[in-house]
């Protein structure tokens, strides 16, 4: 039994310009505006990686906007 059979297929990281999370399949195109993060393993490894980095869930233009009202 290969690795890909027990563990599933290799994912890794990406993210958006947003700074939102998500999994990929290894070997596969990224879509538009999704750029790799460099972490790639199993989904467990991957999903582990992401709690790890995604600590505020509120998309990039959200925060700057709730930033700067704040800042008025």
């Amino acid at each position: 039994m290969t690795a890909e059979q027990t563990e599933g297929p290799r994912q890794c990281v990406v993210f958006n310009d947003e700074e939102q999370y998500s999994l990929w399949p290894v070997g596969r195109e990224l879509p538009a505006g999704w750029h790799a993060e460099g972490t790639e393993g199993t989904r467990e490894e991957c999903l582990a990686r992401i709690a790890e980095v995604w600590t505020d869930m509120r998309p990039l233009s959200l925060r700057r906007r709730m930033h700067e009202s704040s800042a008025v």
